[in-house]
């Protein structure tokens, strides 16, 4: 095997130095090294469980400190990079999840190139760590997406702490956007006069209030709430109403920007 595409392994402190000349890392062997179960397989993105989370970072020592206190005591899938470009080549920009990089990065591919590279994924929810920034680094951050700033060298607790955080705040994203998806699809089965009832419903309108603004009869408007209830799914105005505000609500809210939190 090439030597450049080895994993990391923790080694004496003898040794430690010479570690720190690998380029390649994977997550087996951080977790033979680190004596860790095996992690159940999961596709894609953040799962229930804690999902996916990338670590790029160059110096050995400090990943390997990151990977266990993110991979300790979870059923998280944790993978570890020497740097951006074997991150890349191992085509794990693909799998979604959290990413955690180092703003400074060896090799061709610089954390300002990989920042601007998954920029803007809804998928991927984007760390960075950083010692000092120019003020043109930090606005390439804000403008990037980075949900947080992490001050280097890292502190493995305060990492597991503000991941925690985020994976809470993914999940309730991934909770909201669902029920936003659902609801709108439910409404999507109405007809467009089924959904002009349901604005005047939700308007406040009684029956007959509504067959007069639509030129309608009361009772066709008693059929088409019939129908509205029965193909939205709904028990009560009460759940139509709350229906439609979730339809129509955003279904992702912002990721704000947070500093060493």
């Amino acid at each position: 095997m090439d030597p450049s595409r080895r994993g990391h392994q923790i080694f004496s402190p003898r040794r430690r130095h010479a570690a720190r000349s690998l380029l390649r890392t994977g997550a087996e062997a951080d977790r033979i090294a680190l004596g860790l179960p095996r992690p159940a397989r999961q596709q894609g993105g953040v799962s229930d469980h804690g999902g996916h989370i990338h670590l790029v970072l160059p110096d050995p020592t400090e990943r390997a400190a990151c990977f266990r206190a993110l991979a300790a005591g979870s059923r998280r899938v944790v993978r570890s990079f020497a740097n951006a470009d074997a991150w890349l080549e191992a085509g794990a920009e693909h799998e979604g999840g959290l990413l955690l990089f180092h703003w400074r990065q060896p090799g061709p591919t610089s954390g300002a190139a990989l920042l601007d590279r998954i920029a803007g994924r809804a998928n991927t929810t984007i760390f960075v760590a950083a010692d000092r920034l120019s003020i043109a680094e930090s606005r390439a951050i804000l403008r990037g997406g980075v949900q947080d700033l992490l001050p280097a060298p890292l502190d493995p607790r305060l990492v597991r702490r503000a991941v925690d955080r985020s994976l809470g705040d993914w999940h309730l994203r991934q909770d909201a956007l669902t029920r936003h998806r659902d609801a709108e699809m439910r409404l999507a089965a109405l007809t467009p006069r089924e959904r002009d009832i349901v604005g005047a419903i939700a308007a406040g309108l009684g029956n007959k209030a509504i067959a007069r603004r639509l030129d309608l009869s009361p009772r066709t408007v008693e059929v088409h709430r019939a129908n509205i209830m029965r193909r939205a799914q709904v028990g009560s105005v009460a759940e139509l109403l709350r229906l439609q505000f979730i339809a129509e609500s955003a279904g992702e809210p912002p990721k704000p920007i947070r500093f060493g939190a």
